[in-house]
């Protein structure tokens, strides 16, 4: 998934604790065979390429997933869109580190863009998309999901306590920590990464962090995030990134994502419908860098 997994999990039985690890990081391995766009053998990718032509029959595992992502579609207006991907080429992020296309290309992109366009049969189990060109993309979800599945994993093999950190950006605390009391996590600054900008308590919930700045690319004397609003097919801007918490990190990654698109006012209404979740939105301020606004349910060091 294009970064680093690490998992620290804590128990009574030590010696099986390096099994457990091993375990839980083949797992990730294995939903990212399953959901990578980037692998050309993937389930996914397979979808990319045939679903335009008629269903696809796919695992009951993927299905469900993608049953769930366009249920944030929904929720979230389009904000939270999974066939972002011919957005993400357009704009030169797919593989790259980004470029400015011209407005016919970033249109017939976003003409190619729609949750809307992938039709599900449940009883088949077969997936299609009813527009050519539609390709999902399950980068603003999959790792949350990942995380969701090694917590489970976890929790199966009865490990009582475990951090569960994929890639800095999501994050799960199983149960307490060895010191007790909660996992203390540090949300980091956006303008200035080494930084830490607040802390965060987790015990059996979820940390997802979204921003502008992870990758982006300049010209003209503007920058342009790679996290798209797939509603105009242009980048997200005016917001340097979100920090969610909710009750899995499948719920908090897709959150993360509307909210950074959809912006402040549209997240505070949404936290009202979302039981438990917290967001923390980090905005420009001249002179200082950044200004956060805090909504909904953080708990403890948030």
């Amino acid at each position: 998934m294009a970064c680093t997994w690490t998992v620290r999990a804590c128990g009574p039985d030590a010696p099986a604790l390096p099994g457990h690890v091993a375990a839980a990081l083949d797992e990730v391995d294995r939903v990212d065979r399953l959901m990578s766009h980037y692998r050309p053998e993937s389930p996914l990718s397979r979808l990319n390429r045939e679903a335009a032509r008629g269903p696809v029959a796919v695992e009951a595992e993927l299905f469900d997933f993608l049953v769930l992502c366009l249920r944030h579609g929904r929720e979230s207006g389009g904000a939270f869109d999974v066939t972002v991907g011919p957005l993400m080429k357009a704009w030169g992020f797919f593989g790259g580190d980004g470029r400015l296309p011209g407005e016919d290309e970033r249109e017939a992109a976003l003409a190619r863009v729609g949750y809307r366009h992938v039709v599900l049969d449940p009883r088949a189990r077969t997936v299609r998309f009813d527009r050519p060109g539609l390709e999902l993309d399950l980068g603003g979800i999959a790792k949350g999901y990942a995380v969701d599945r090694v917590v489970a994993l976890l929790r199966s093999r009865g490990v009582p306590s475990a951090l569960v950190n994929g890639g800095g950006s999501t994050l799960y605390g199983l149960g307490a920590s060895p010191e007790g009391g909660p996992w203390t996590v540090e949300v980091r600054d956006p303008v200035d990464p080494p930084k830490a900008a607040f802390t965060v308590r987790l015990e059996d919930r979820a940390l997802s962090v979204s921003g502008t700045s992870e990758r982006s690319f300049e010209q003209g004397g503007a920058a342009y995030s790679h996290v798209m609003d797939p509603r105009t097919g242009r980048p997200v801007a005016g917001i340097l990134g979100v920090a969610v918490l909710a009750a899995t990190g499948t719920e908090g990654d897709a959150l993360a994502t509307a909210f950074l698109v959809e912006g402040v006012e549209a997240a505070r209404r949404r936290l009202g419908r979302v039981s438990g979740a917290g967001a923390v939105f980090f905005l420009p301020e001249h002179g200082k860098g950044w200004r956060a606004v805090r909504l909904g349910s953080l708990g403890a060091g948030g």
